[in-house]
């Protein structure tokens, strides 16, 4: 068999005009041979009636006391729906289906409610309805531990369920349609000549996931990038391919000279604070005290620094307050600035390029825009500024390396 995993978000099966544009994605790919396993995400955003949030806000309206394990069981219920209502119109079109729970579909997970982990995927089911020729519906987002407990897998959980899926299926390609056209060079909200990408790198799109670009999460990525299996970045609402996420070594099949680009994309993480924890002459065990004490307050830190008199990272500024305050419980006199704003130039052309970071600074200095902090990677280069500068910094970094040719 050639299979095909597709997989539709909640705005894809939000409306009847959405749905209607599902059931031409279908048709197309059967009509030229594939066997398709659909995976769906809950219908709509938060205030629709079927959407994850809102499931979430109803618990919270009726006595908000839900444990991790029956939040997972109640959250289960949006997938549900979106799977057999697509399944009904399917059949009524007539194309034989069959609805798949994670379970069913043979996703076993750990028991981390509400952010389970994948141990394996058995498709025993899977492929044999896929043998009689039915299209199989599964739910995203979930799974089941051994013990037979309803999990779900965290943000972005049915993009992950549909790599899963097709690294066990050995599938062709899995698609990820969504209310984008692919994967574009920024946010087109903030810079308004970004455009689409025909191709990137699993490294590149995982780093843009990453840093802020919400197309498809990251865990996807790497399930696929691990199993080398192609992944599309596709539109709903259009019949363009969107952007394929694969091998550098497999872009020459899709766009001569492509892979001659130093930087593919511009992303952004704002709402961060920076903190800074200095002691003159430097302090034994520092760092660790510094990091120990985050980790056990269940703070996430980025961006950071280390030297020899202290270190420099930034949280989240939701988590600012706490931070700073169980740093001093401990006899620390740590800095703040909040209101900060991550900018990512992302590019697998980046590594053993002379001149990327001067152009950063040139063009950041041109513009007026203080550095506040820099790092890097093999193909990312970081640097924080002050959220009242940020729109301004991803435009000129855009124009800078010419995202827009």
């Amino acid at each position: 068999m050639r299979i095909m995993v597709q997989k539709f978000g909640g705005t894809s099966l939000s409306t009847v005009q959405a749905r209607e544009h599902v059931l031409r994605h279908v048709k197309r790919e059967l009509e030229a041979g594939f066997s398709l396993v659909i995976v769906v995400s809950a219908m709509g955003r938060r205030g629709e009636p079927y959407a994850t949030d809102t499931l979430l806000d109803w618990a919270a309206q009726n006595g908000n006391a839900l444990s991790a394990r029956e939040k997972d069981l109640l959250l289960c219920c949006g997938e549900i729906i979106s799977a057999t209502t697509l399944s009904s119109l399917l059949e009524h079109e007539g194309i034989p289906t069959t609805v798949l729970t994670g379970a069913q579909a043979g996703f076993v997970t750990d028991d981390n409610f509400g952010n389970a982990r994948i141990l394996d995927v058995r498709p025993v089911r899977v492929l044999e309805q896929l043998q009689s020729g039915r299209v199989v519906i599964v739910t995203g987002f979930q799974g089941q531990t051994e013990n037979g407990d309803f999990t779900t897998l965290g943000r972005g959980g049915s993009d992950t369920s549909a790599t899963a899926l097709g690294a066990a299926l050995h599938a062709e390609m899995v698609d990820i349609y969504t209310d984008v056209n692919g994967i574009l060079t920024a946010d087109p909200r903030i810079v308004e000549d970004a455009r689409p990408l025909t191709v990137v790198s699993y490294a590149e799109i995982c780093n843009m996931a990453h840093q802020g670009a919400k197309v498809i999460h990251p865990r996807a990525v790497e399930i696929a990038m691990q199993s080398q299996i192609p992944v599309r970045v596709r539109s709903t609402f259009a019949d363009s391919e969107g952007t394929l996420v694969t091998h550098p070594e497999g872009f020459q099949d899709v766009q001569t000279g492509i892979v001659d680009r130093y930087v593919t994309g511009i992303a952004y993480v704002s709402n961060v604070t920076q903190i800074t924890v200095e002691v003159p002459g430097g302090a034994d065990r520092l760092q660790l005290k510094v990091f120990k004490t985050m980790a056990e307050n269940s703070i996430s830190v980025d961006f950071i620094n280390v030297t020899p008199l202290g270190v420099v990272y930034t949280v989240f500024d939701s988590d600012s307050e706490k931070a700073i305050q169980v740093l001093q419980e401990i006899g620390l006199k740590p800095q703040s600035l909040s209101g900060c704003a991550k900018v990512s130039v992302i590019g697998g052309g980046i590594n053993g390029v002379p001149g990327i970071m001067a152009r950063i600074v040139e063009s950041l200095t041109l513009a007026d825009i203080q550095i506040l902090q820099s790092a890097d990677s093999n193909t990312t280069i970081w640097v924080l500024v002050k959220k009242e500068d940020m729109v301004q910094a991803l435009r000129a970094l855009h124009a800078s390396f010419e995202l827009h040719l």
